[in-house]
Order: structure tokens, then sequence, then C-alpha cells
């Protein structure tokens, strides 16, 4: 059978069918002009006159390991010819390899037994997590925090802080009680690190001090809330890195109230922070890890839960608990397998503590040239670049969508000729450039970045 023909169509004639039969409930359309492109390669991609793009949000890190990388690309090929498609139903090896050094990977961060249970995206995971916590608890009322982000499906908008999420759509169940974040940098207390000894964790245990705070029946010995959803390095929020001993702190108190503790690393695992899973930093044992994004390096949709074995045996969580009809897919446990292996042969918690460390010291550089950058921070190759007013402090959103927009139109002058720069704002005030490079980024491709970053601080603050 000869192969389907390919429709080339003029760019100009796609924005027409787009517009009339695209909807725009996604986010394509938050920039004004969507944009097209057709090729990638490494930390690069392409438009439609195979103009080059460094790319610094590597699709939100679901492209950890760079663009077309080869390796993983051969054995989803070589999956497409063995065995492409199983109801989920039925095992496959992939899933059972992959659930394997997933578990072991838990096992080795957090001296934990437990199980994996799939997905096919990181609400859903959520979803499923939030499954486990009712199944085990009878409860359903959960704490996050404030700038937290965990999906838009109705479960996970309940947990996620930004109402603008839920508006339109009531609530699934309760919507959880947000806490502030340890945004050190804005303190909702008005507080500095080095004279606050952690004000921000002594408020959460001042909840449970009695129980017309809501949260604690002293006589039941019974919290309220049964699980807390954290991001180690807080993703769409900014990418804000809290103080060192935060989460131990945090974590003494939830135990000492029975609440769970789920770590959300869909963003932040497999090694974004230099550590496989970024709790890994804070010395702290979750009772739920929650992952996917990088699981096939942007490849299949697939996602994650590791809970504790306690949590999720047969007999807590049986069969049907849950179900997707694509969760195991033999393709994306395949992509998955290839990716662990992948990693296991790359020194990666050297090589991103290294890239990281020079990568920052550069946006440290750039921020003494710009007054318009108030705070620039980074663990591994998660870093923050915050856009103000030149008293550096007060949020600059215009600013940030105008060096986002010029970056996504290219030609911006650079050694390498005109190139395009992608990046991705977040943040509590959409002020902030979260950047997330290929986690084989090279240093040419940093210095490329910052220089581009230079171009645009400088010619977009020059025309305000």
């Amino acid at each position: 059978m000869k192969p389907l023909p390919m429709v080339h169509l003029s760019e100009e004639a796609l924005r027409e069918k787009e517009a009339k039969y695209c909807s725009f409930g996604d986010t394509v359309h938050y920039s004004p002009v969507p944009k097209f492109f057709k090729n990638c390669e490494g930390s690069f991609l392409y438009d439609r006159e195979d103009k080059p793009y460094l790319d610094l949000q590597m699709w939100y890190s679901a492209v950890n390991f760079g663009y077309r990388n080869q390796t993983i690309i051969d054995a989803l090929k070589a999956q497409l010819d063995r065995l492409p498609q199983l109801a989920c139903q039925y095992l496959h090896e992939e899933k059972v390899l992959v659930s394997e050094k997933l578990a072991l990977e838990c096992l080795r961060a957090f001296g934990l037994e437990g199980r994996i249970q799939f997905n096919v995206g990181g609400a859903q995971a959520i979803e499923d997590s939030m499954k486990l916590v009712r199944n085990a608890t009878g409860k359903s009322q959960f704490m996050a925090f404030t700038g937290g982000y965990h999906g838009r499906t109705l479960g996970a908008s309940e947990i996620t802080s930004s109402y603008r999420y839920r508006r339109r759509f009531g609530h699934f169940s309760n919507r959880a009680h947000f806490v502030p974040f340890p945004y050190c940098y804005r303190c909702p207390y008005g507080k500095t690190l080095d004279s606050c000894d952690y004000y921000c964790v002594n408020q959460v245990e001042r909840l449970f001090e009695t129980e017309y705070n809501s949260f604690w029946d002293t006589k039941a010995n019974e919290a309220e809330f049964v699980a807390f959803y954290i991001e180690p390095v807080q993703a769409t929020g900014g990418y804000i890195i809290p103080p060192p001993e935060y989460f131990s702190r945090l974590q003494k108190i939830l135990k000492e109230r029975k609440i769970l503790l789920v770590d959300d690393e869909i963003q932040m695992g497999f090694f974004r922070t230099g550590k496989f899973w970024a709790l890994e930093h804070f010395g702290v044992q979750p009772d739920i890890v929650v992952f996917g994004k990088a699981m096939t390096n942007g490849l299949n949709p697939i996602s994650g839960v590791w809970a504790k074995e306690a949590l999720i045996s047969p007999e807590k969580f049986p069969p049907g608990s849950t179900h997707s009809t694509f969760s195991s897919n033999p393709l994306g446990t395949a992509a998955t397998l290839a990716t662990l292996l992948w990693i296991e042969q790359q020194h990666y918690e050297k090589k991103v503590m290294e890239s990281g460390a020079y990568f920052l010291r550069q946006i440290e550089i750039l921020k003494t040239r710009h007054k318009t950058i108030g705070d620039v921070s980074g663990l591994g190759l998660a870093l923050r670049i915050e856009v103000t007013k030149s008293d550096r402090f007060t949020p600059d959103r215009a600013l940030a969508d105008k060096i986002f927009e010029a970056g996504l139109a290219g030609g911006i002058p650079s050694s390498r000729g005109p190139m395009g720069l992608v990046l991705d704002i977040g943040g509590h005030y959409k002020n902030v450039f979260t950047l997330a490079p290929a986690l084989d980024i090279t240093t040419d491709e940093i210095d490329l970045g910052i220089e581009l970053l230079d171009s645009l601080f400088t010619s977009c603050t020059d025309s305000k």
C-alpha cells in the first residue's frame, strides 16, 4: 500500500482553517499570533521557513533529553514494529520493567516500598492520587499551596490555587485549603529568611493549635484535612525554590497530624533539578509521588503515581479502582523504558548541577546589566528570571509579555545570525521567565541564550 500523500498548505491557509475549526479553549491562543513550527533538533525548534529558535522551556520539561533524541525514538519505532497496541487489561514486558525501575527509584530516594499506577497525563495521575487518598482515609479535604498548579481537570483544579481554572465550571468536590508557599523574595508575611525562623511553617502549625481553627478535633485526635499536595520547586508558580529546612519542618507537622504528603513531580522529576526526584534535595519522605511529562521525552502522553505499599497494595486498591484505555499503553511504556535506560547512562546529577550553576552565574551577570530583572535563582536546570520595574521588585507583566512575543517573532541578532527564542512565563504575577532547557544543553547554547535574553531585555525595555 502506498503511503498517504502529504498536504502542504500555506501558513495563511492554515491560519484561516485553524481560526474556523480549532477550539480556542486550550492555551495556544494565549499568544495573539500563535506560532507554527515544523521541525526540531536538540535544543532547537524550526519554523516553516527553517529559521531556528533556541528553546529554553522544552515543552514545560516534557523534552528534558532533547528534541528527536534518536535513542528513545528508535525504541519507540521498534515497539511499533513489535507490539504497537494492546488493551491495558493485558500485560506486556515494558509495563512491568518500567514499574520496577520507578518503584526502585523511590525505594532508593525515600527508603520506602511501593507500587506504580499509570495514566495518560499529569492531571489524570493527580486524579488517581486523589482516589488513593480518599480510599485510604475516607475523606476528601486537602491542603495545597498558593501558586501551586496540579492540572485543569475538575478534581485537579480543586487543589490548584488559581480560581480562574474553576470559575466557570463549579466545584467537583471541596476546594483545598491553600497556605502560602515559602516565596522568600516576596514573603507574604514581610519577613526575611535570616531572621524569620521559618515563620511560614509556624503559621501552618498554628492551624492545629485549637479546635476553633477548624483543622483539628482534639478529642478525636483527628485532622479534617487528610493530604497536603506539594511541588518541591513550585513550577507554574514561578520556579520558586523553598528554603532548605522548609519541607522537613512541614513534614514533622503533617506526620503529627496523620496528614499524607503528596509530592507532585510532574514538571520537576527526572533530573530537572539535578536529582531524579526534586524532593530528594530536601530530605523528606512522601506518601505518594505523581509524575509525567519527561517520562517519554514528549513522545507519548503517559504519566503515573507511586504510592506506599500500605496505600496501594492489591488488598487496599483492588482491580478496577481506576482505569484509562491508554494508561499503560505499550508505546508509552516502551518510550519510558528507553528514557530510563538513557538516564542511567548520562550522569545527569553531575551534568545538570554543573550546567545549572554555570547558567545561573550568567543570568546573575545579566541581572547586573538590566534593572528590570528583580530576582534570579535556580536549582539544577530549573532557573527563574523575575521581570520587574526598574525598582527590581514591582512585577512587570507587560514587559515579560513583550519579551516573550519578541522571542517568538524571531530575527533576534546573535553571533549565530538571526535567531528566535522560546520562553515560558509563569509566576504568581505572570512576570517570571521559567527556564527549563534541555538537560544536555551545551555551554555554547547557554551563552547563546544569555546573548538573546540580553538583546531582548535591551530592545524591549528601550521601546517601552
